[in-house]
Parts: C-alpha cells; structure tokens; sequence
C-alpha cells in the first residue's frame, strides 16, 4: 500500500517518527507491502535526500517479508536510474517507475520504451512500470507493455488510469507480470481480471477494509469481498479520487493517524471538506463517535 510523508508542522521537515508509526499501522492491517515516495506520498516535492531518507527510515519498520516499493520514476533517463540505485541502497525491494511528464509532448512510443528499457537494464533492483495519466498526462500503452514484457528486470505494473478495458489489456499484453490496480474503487473488479493486489491511496486510512477486499477474495468469499469493497469505494471516490493528497492526510487524521498538512504548494482542505470526510467515514464505520 502507498503511504504519505508526513512533514513537521513547524520546520516542515519530513517527520521520521510519524513515518514511521503510519507504516506500522497499514502493516499491522495486512498490507502485504509498502511503497514510499510515490504519488500519494508526495514524491515530486522530496528532495533527493529526502527520497532516500524516507526510503530508509521505512526500512526500518517494513519486515524483509513484506516488500518495500520506491517511486523512483524521475524526468530524465539518467535521474531515474540514479534514484533506482539511491532507492537499492536504502533498502527498497523494488522500484516504481513512472513516466517522464515535463516533455511529454515529444515522447513517442518508441522513446518511453527505450527509457523504461535502460531503466530497466541499469536498475539493481525490480522496477514496476507506473501507468498514472491523470499526473503525468503521458499514458502507458498496451503496446509499449507488451514491448517490455520478457524484460527480466520488470516485474510488473501499477494502473491507475481508471480504465478497466485498458488493465485487461495490460494483462494481455503482459501475462506473466504482476498487475496491481491504484484506485480503490476497482479493486474488486481488478481481482476478477486477474490482479496482483491493489497499491491503494484510500489504505492510508481505511487499511482493514482494503485488505479485506483481497482477503476474502483470495478465500474464495466474493460476498464478503464484495461487502469490504462497498466501503472502500465511497471513500476512494470522493476523499482520494476528489480531494487528492490533503484528503488522504485530513482522513488519516480523523481516524487517529498522522496526516498533517501537504507540502506546498498544495493547499490544505477547509472546515466544508472536513465535515465531508468525516462524514464518509462515519458511514463506512471507521469512526466510533
């Protein structure tokens, strides 16, 4: 599951301590593993030795039997390997790696291929391909997976596109990898096409019911699984799906983690959204009062 990088309300400094407390807490849910750095942790706004520090301060606490993911994806080919290799040395078990977005524009098949394969030959470590359109505004196609698919250092791809029809083809393209979905909303829908698991934003702070999703499905009970996934998909749709990164964090608060603000120039949510938040989750009976 991804997590947030919690930053100090006064010197706004990454928060080990905080860091450190919500990983315990999604893992001690369930959570199969961890990724650190990526879109729901604010990757873009860390520093490179921030990167690393956080990568390593979650290496602490995630046990060698559960993985631990970096997003390590970066604008340039060359930047990209370098945060592979940073990510290796802090202990990461794998890579996450998204597409360059800045030259968009200018990328052709045919180029995002190149790049993913010298990622791919110069990584010491796993990488998973990144499909997140919505940030990147460059998506991964199913030719340019089914490219890269007997690569042997790439294990697999996370979906965040929101498009079912474009997971499947993905699956196709690529039957031997491992396949996760990002929204929560899909999760159940994404098991039923085959999916690895789900690296979920909405486990940040509904970590049980997430879990509980796979867990049941993976027992054969589609009627539980079915029943968990009702009570993620609301709270995905509206606090990940809408309000983004300071959702995420306002919701972790409100049910006891720490959230705290985002980095800015993200702006935090208002008394309205809040309300809002609390009210989702209410409902989803993730509160007590």
């Amino acid at each position: 599951m991804p997590v947030t990088t919690p930053f100090d309300p006064t010197t706004g400094d990454v928060a080990p301590v905080h860091l450190r407390d919500n990983v315990r807490a999604v893992l001690a849910a369930g959570a199969a593993g961890i990724v650190a750095a990526g879109s729901t942790g604010e990757a873009s706004l860390l520093s490179e030795a921030e990167f690393r520090q956080v990568v390593a301060w979650m290496r602490d606490v995630v046990p060698d039997g559960r993985w631990l993911v970096a997003g390590s994806g970066r604008e340039s080919t060359r930047a990209t390997i370098e945060a592979c290799g940073g990510a290796a040395e802090a202990g990461a078990d794998a890579a996450l790696v998204r597409a360059p977005s800045y030259y968009g524009p200018v990328f052709t098949s045919a180029s995002l291929i190149d790049h993913f394969r010298m990622v791919a030959d110069a990584s010491p470590i796993p990488i998973i391909l990144y499909n997140f359109p919505r940030y990147t505004h460059v998506a991964l196609t199913e030719q340019i997976v089914a490219a890269l698919a007997k690569h042997e250092n790439i294990w697999g791809a996370k979906d965040s596109s929101g498009d079912l029809k474009m997971f499947a083809a993905f699956q196709d393209a690529a039957p031997k990898w491992s396949l996760f979905v990002g929204p929560g909303a899909l999760f159940y829908p994404a098991l039923e096409l085959g999916a690895a698991g789900a690296i979920a934003a909405v486990a940040c702070f509904a970590a049980g019911p997430t879990v509980a999703v796979y867990q049941a499905f993976d027992r054969g009970d589609r009627a539980a699984s079915g029943a968990a996934q009702e009570r993620v998909a609301p709270l995905h749709r509206v606090i990940v799906g809408e309000l983004g990164v300071p959702g995420i964090k306002l919701a972790m608060d409100v049910v006891g983690l720490f959230g705290g603000s985002p980095r800015p120039p993200i702006p935090p949510l208002g008394d309205k959204d809040r309300r809002r938040i609390v009210d989702l989750l209410r409902e989803a009976e993730l509160l007590h009062s």
